[in-house]
């Protein structure tokens, strides 16, 4: 059973990366299930449409998940009530729009996985705590007893808060990813209990930018420059970034994880 999971969209470009490549990649690692952050696919870096998720889906991604920039479009709310395989931070603030968990099916039939999105807590939107909610699913996505394989995206802004859930999970989670920075880090691991592990999984976009955002600009905006703009993504070419993690069916653990850097500046 192999799982791919994929960074957080950024704008155009890293939409244009996703057209190009995935099917490609889905095809050549023989991937059973895929996932993806989509909460700056938007043309400007902020939220996600309606369109473009489904655009997604209609890739090959079973799952999309997501973090602060979730209610940035306003069409999304409607949609997110509807379409299961679009997820916010299960700790958002109690009767929010959509759902932070579910169970899938896998393409061919022959697994269950469940997905987790959460956020962090520290120097992000004020959000339910994400430890305590975090502890409250676990024992609602069980591998082995109702999935047989999990993942869980962290979507946080410090690396100590995402390290802690990566270990809270160990030995009962098949995965469990950073979100949110853009960056990608190099602890691509098993944890000691057999969970698959990394800090941030970076971003699908131009990384010849800040961030997913035009450098320039951002240098400007640095500066306090008064003929600076507001962010707005960079457009030249993407890179897709993520990582691929083999499951054993028998644990619902993992055998094997390796990082997925393909295209753009960034490019092995």
């Amino acid at each position: 059973m192999k799982i791919l999971v994929l960074g957080d969209v950024m704008g155009s470009s890293g939409r244009e990366a996703l057209n190009k490549n995935l099917s490609l990649i889905l095809k050549e690692n023989n991937i059973d299930f895929s996932i993806i952050n989509g909460e700056n696919a938007s043309d400007d870096g902020k939220g996600i449409t309606r369109e473009i998720a489904e655009n997604f889906f209609s890739l090959g991604i079973d799952v999309i998940t997501s973090g602060n920039h979730i209610w940035d479009k306003e069409e999304i709310i409607k949609f997110i009530d509807t379409e299961k395989r679009l997820l916010r931070p299960a700790n958002l603030a109690e009767g929010s729009p959509g759902r932070g968990f579910g169970i899938y099916t896998t393409k061919n039939k022959k697994f269950k996985v469940g997905v987790i999105n959460l956020m962090g807590n520290v120097f992000m939107r004020k959000s339910e705590d994400v430890f305590k909610i975090a502890k409250d699913i676990s024992k609602k996505i069980v591998i082995k007893k109702n999935v047989d394989f999990s993942v869980v995206d962290f979507h946080g802004e410090i690396t100590s808060e995402k390290m802690a859930m990566g270990h809270f999970f160990d030995g009962i989670s098949t995965c469990v990813i950073g979100t949110h920075t853009h960056v990608p880090t190099a602890d691509t691991r098993i944890l000691e209990s057999g969970t698959a592990y990394q800090t941030d999984i970076g971003m699908c976009g131009d990384y010849n930018s800040v961030i997913g955002m035009n450098k320039e600009n951002s240098i400007k905006r640095f500066f306090r420059d008064k003929d600076a703009l507001k962010h707005f993504p960079s457009e030249g070419e993407g890179t897709l970034s993520g990582i691929i993690v083999e499951g054993d069916k028998n644990t619902g653990l993992a055998k094997k994880v390796s990082r997925l850097i393909t295209g753009g500046v960034l490019q092995k």
